[in-house]
């Protein structure tokens, strides 16, 4: 019996993939990229219950970063160099089959959906890149596409692929039904990266800090970001969960935040600091935190300043700087 690895995101397309391996017989094995800038991370393992196959999970390494940093084919309308992230993905996805022993690899993938990774000339450039050009099989475009070893060898029937292209769902929805999918889940809202607006904290974070390391992007998807200088930004929390993340974050070994404020004599806003801790940076951050927290309800409020080697306490106000401050994606 041949064996692949399908790549699974929980989307309605990964789903009719394996579900068309399943129904030539094709033993799938399933595996799923676990990415800091991508959303709904549970939708591959409901789905792989689902559909009755095992999931691996493997999260992108610190090389992924140099992609973000310097993709080689571009980037699409925010941030997201995503003909670079699908080789970058099918690369790992080669390692696992060769690991696993299976015979080829399985995408979603359909022609003309995607403008950045889905063009006719990107599927090619990206199973060329990932030195997976004769085993990657995308069945639900595969009669648009050349055929595959796969194919060739009759390990699959290419007559019982399709020739799916373009953005609609209405046919795919179809097919799922046909197919006898579980559920068929919602569109998803997919990879940050994508979005204009967090691409601006992006290229913010990739024009002024360079030698960003993880814990820098990672920090993009917490709070609201405010650039002091070219040197410094203070981050404010939206909510309670997202101060717990904050003050996690602060204290991770590897945190390039220099300082956490918190609220003294209120409960409110909470700050980090990335950058010199300078007094006028205290006063911008702690003006902040009186335009987004409880201290404008407080007499006289203060914050409590913690640094590595010192904590202390100051008084907070609110300044015209914090009250006209705009953030790094609505600027």
């Amino acid at each position: 019996m041949p064996q692949c690895i399908a790549v699974l995101s929980g989307g309605l397309d990964s789903m009719l993939a394996i579900r068309i391996m399943q129904e030539q017989g094709v033993e799938v094995d399933a595996l799923n990229f676990k990415t800091i800038f991508e959303c709904c991370q549970d939708r591959a393992g409901q789905a792989a219950r689902g559909l009755g196959v095992r999931l691996t999970v493997v999260s992108q390494e610190d090389d992924y970063l140099e992609i973000i940093k310097n993709p080689r084919f571009g980037y699409g309308k925010g941030a997201n160099p995503c003909t670079d992230c699908r080789i970058y993905m099918f690369q790992r996805a080669k390692r696992f089959m060769e690991q696993s022993g299976a015979d080829f690899i399985v995408s979603g993938e359909v022609a003309g959906q995607r403008p950045m990774s889905q063009k006719r000339w990107q599927l090619d450039t990206i199973s060329y890149h990932s030195d997976l050009e004769d085993l990657l099989l995308r069945p639900l475009s595969a009669k648009l596409l050349r055929p595959t070893k796969p194919e060739r060898e009759g390990w699959v029937d290419r007559e019982k692929l399709h020739g799916f292209s373009g953005r609609s769902r209405k046919g795919l929805i179809q097919l799922g039904k046909d197919l006898g999918l579980p559920y068929i889940p919602d569109p998803s809202t997919g990879c940050a990266l994508t979005e204009i607006q967090f691409g601006r904290n992006v290229h913010d974070l990739l024009q002024l800090e360079p030698e960003a390391t993880r814990w820098d992007f990672e920090i993009l998807t917490i709070g609201r970001h405010f650039r002091f200088d070219n040197e410094t930004k203070v981050i404010v929390g939206r909510n309670e969960a997202e101060n717990d993340q904050l003050e996690y974050m602060h204290k991770l070994p590897d945190a390039s935040s220099s300082a956490m404020l918190d609220g003294h004599n209120y409960i409110g806003a909470l700050a980090l600091i990335v950058g010199p801790p300078s007094g006028d940076v205290l006063r911008f951050a702690g003006g902040l935190m009186h335009r987004y927290g409880k201290a404008k309800t407080v007499e006289a409020p203060q914050i409590e300043v913690i640094q590595r080697d010192r904590t202390w306490i100051m008084p907070i106000e609110a300044t015209e700087e914090a009250q006209r401050a705009t953030t790094l994606a609505s600027s």
